[in-house]
């Protein structure tokens, strides 16, 4: 993947080295680690409300003032590349589309941080708020998806920014709340079907993301899209429950299967189409 030399968002907010309160512990704990660090994006409110025990403790300075290490330094700096590119790609598509595209803040942290969602350690994995519209990213988790779930490659963590900022499209156009709403008047596993339709839908504008990216910038190198959509398999619910527990539970998914999830991100690759991601809350579930 070509990013070095690109523009570098301003829309970084660095906290790494901040303590915050460790809110997570025992069952609870285990559960949040084993279930849901394998899983990308989604609405962290429920969760993080639970965890929210605490008041939160007076700002303290960074830990390492001396500053990261240079490969630490280096993953920022792509961080930032990505994020200033999705910025450009988004802008141009809402501005299409009649609207107004209002840039997130992309909060890089380090163990555990504070948002408006709740507390949050690194185990809920990269996280968007609606609250205060900021993605929660801590680099470690690129790490563990090249170790633990053999997603190597910059594009697959490239595609994990694009699917947190998907959220912050959905968000803004008020899919998020048209689901949100929805699932409160539903049954668990109807409201774990409206999870799912969300977040093929983030998949999917990450593909969108990726396609104009690709036709403004040619930043793709052979073999990274097929590395994102090993990525994007390695998370289906399917392959993460079958890891866990030895067995799948389709109607506890939240997040789609790894044939989903690779179908809907690859789709919005292939197409671009900003318009037509609404269709994904309109299909009958066997075309999902």
């Amino acid at each position: 993947m070509r990013w070095q030399g690109g523009r570098e968002s301003e829309n970084v907010e660095d906290r790494r080295g901040m303590p915050g309160p460790m809110v997570l512990g025992g069952g609870l704990g285990t559960l949040v680690l084993v279930v849901v660090v394998m899983l990308l994006g989604g609405d962290p409110r429920v969760i993080l409300q639970l965890l929210n025990q605490a008041p939160p403790p007076a700002q303290m300075a960074p830990q390492n003032p001396g500053g990261a290490a240079p490969a630490e330094d280096e993953l920022t700096q792509f961080v930032r590349v990505v994020l200033a590119d999705t910025e450009d790609v988004w802008r141009k598509q809402f501005q299409l589309a009649g609207r107004q595209y209002q840039d997130p803040k992309l909060v890089l942290f380090s163990g555990q941080t504070q948002s408006a969602c709740g507390f949050a350690q690194a185990a809920v994995g990269p996280f968007y708020c609606p609250a205060d519209e900021k993605v929660y990213l801590d680099l470690d988790f690129f790490r563990e998806l090249e170790t633990r779930f053999a997603a190597p490659g910059e594009f697959p963590h490239a595609y994990v920014i694009a699917h947190e900022v998907g959220h912050h499209v959905q968000n803004l156009v008020g899919w998020s709340n048209q689901v949100h709403y929805a699932q409160q008047r539903a049954d668990q596993v109807e409201a774990n079907k409206l999870s799912v339709r969300l977040e093929l839908q983030a998949d999917y504008l990450a593909g969108v993301w990726a396609h104009h990216a690709e036709k403004a910038r040619h930043f793709l190198e052979r073999g990274d899209v097929q590395q994102a959509l090993d990525a994007a398999a390695a998370i289906g619910d399917d392959n993460l429950q079958k890891a866990a527990r030895g067995y799948v539970v389709p109607d506890s998914f939240t997040h789609g299967s790894s044939k989903q999830r690779v179908r809907w991100f690859r789709q919005g690759l292939e197409t671009g189409d900003f318009p037509a991601a609404k269709q994904l809350f309109e299909l009958d579930e066997s075309r999902l």
